[in-house]
């Protein structure tokens, strides 16, 4: 130790730059463990978080997460009607994209049955739930809402009674909870504009096809784009009833899909988040790679560069454990060090960083013994080389 400890006085300079060039890299691979992991506790979010049984959706869609599913409002009825069916809320899920507090911003609209419905927010912070039928909002945090501020958002002004904290989609988007009615105008709503123009369309269409101005005015109204729709209805089974049994009859006799919770989360593991946790995987395995080998490679040169001063020792009848030692202690202080300068950057930037970072102790330590690891493996080329070196090299031969 003390040799390894001199030799790094000696070339202090080039070893604190590699700490600190190696240290960065781990810091990267810090972090993307930690958005690996809050990409995943994102993803699932909301469907850990909504109390339901069965999860009821649009024939032959995989939805409401990973695709669009629309399905009557009027379909809950016949749902709660199941046997074995406790309770069923209707629910509508849909991203969109508003200016608010003065800046374009993504979010994810929640709207429920506000009178004892399920899918209402969690985790309030601020604030109350919604208890009026309309123009009522409770927000996340990260929206930058304050309670009691105005947001317009579809042609009407919406008062923020509520704010939530880490209420997110599954691609860490805020969520807005709205009453039922109110999300689905904001969803269907369009410009006053363009609903003039298709209406016109539709009557010539209508005109077209032979009918008179007065019958075709009557039938316009069918034309229309229907906007009574939800995304989901949520089912809270009755106690005692079997879940796939009533599952079953859902599809059989009302003909939608049906997916219980596991059911929803493996589809979201699957589907939406399999694609982004491989390329994490990935990016995390080449920068654990690239950091061992710029350790390997920087240890290799710091024993080159002493390479006579490791044939005088074996000149004076040094054991060769002392110089494998003196190469190891050299690769596990740079390694060591290198990983607890990443671990405080990464406490640093955790706060501030735009996603849900999620460390989990277990992956730390892997990646730690992996990097330690790494650093053995990262000397024994340069042991190679100097148990290699004959002695004579000490008096110039």
């Amino acid at each position: 130790m003390e040799l390894a400890l001199k030799d790094i006085r000696r070339h202090l300079g080039k070893f604190l730059v590699t700490i600190a060039g190696v240290a960065l890299l781990l810091t990267i691979v810090l972090v993307m463990n930690g958005i690996y992991q809050g990409n995943i506790r994102d993803g699932v979010w909301l469907i850990d978080n909504t109390a339901a049984d069965l999860w009821v959706v649009e024939r032959g869609r995989g939805g409401p997460f990973n695709e669009a599913s629309r399905i009557p409002l009027d379909s809950f009825k016949s749902v709660a009607a199941t046997p074995g069916v406790a309770h069923a809320s209707p629910l509508a899920l849909y991203t969109a994209q508003r200016a608010i507090d003065g800046r374009e911003q993504q979010f994810t609209v929640i709207g429920y049955d506000i009178f004892g419905g399920a899918g209402g927010p969690d985790r309030l912070v601020q604030g109350r739930t919604l208890h009026a039928p309309h123009y009522e909002m409770v927000a996340d945090r990260k929206l930058g809402l304050r309670l009691g501020e105005g947001v317009p958002l579809g042609g009407d002004l919406y008062s923020v009674v509520g704010i939530t904290s880490g209420a997110v989609d599954s691609g860490g988007n805020p969520l807005i909870y709205l009453a039922l009615p109110d999300a689905q105008k904001v969803q269907f709503e369009q410009d006053k504009r363009a609903i003039g123009a298709a209406a016109a369309a539709n009557l010539q269409r209508l005109e077209r096809a032979g009918y008179p101005a007065d019958q075709a005015a009557r039938l316009l109204p069918l034309l229309a784009d229907g906007t009574n729709n939800v995304n989901a209805v949520l089912v809270t089974l009755a106690p005692g009833a079997d879940g796939a049994v009533v599952a079953r009859h859902i599809r059989d006799w009302l003909y939608f899909n049906v997916y219980t919770t596991g059911e929803e989360r493996a589809l979201m593991l699957e589907g939406k988040l399999s694609r982004m946790s491989a390329v994490l995987g990935l990016f995390r395995t080449l920068l654990v790679i690239v950091c061992i080998v710029i350790i390997a490679l920087i240890v290799y040169v710091l024993t080159i560069e002493k390479i006579k001063s490791i044939a005088t020792l074996k000149l004076i009848g040094a054991p060769n454990g002392l110089i494998v030692r003196l190469i190891m202690t050299q690769s596990m202080l740079l390694t060591l060090a290198s990983f607890v300068l990443a671990y405080t950057l990464r406490d640093l930037i955790a706060p501030g960083f735009p996603r849900t970072l999620a460390f989990v102790p277990a992956e730390t330590a892997v990646t730690f013994g992996v990097m330690l690891l790494g650093g053995v493996l990262a000397s024994l080329m340069a042991v190679w080389h100097a148990l290699r070196t004959p002695a004579q090299l000490a008096l110039g031969g």
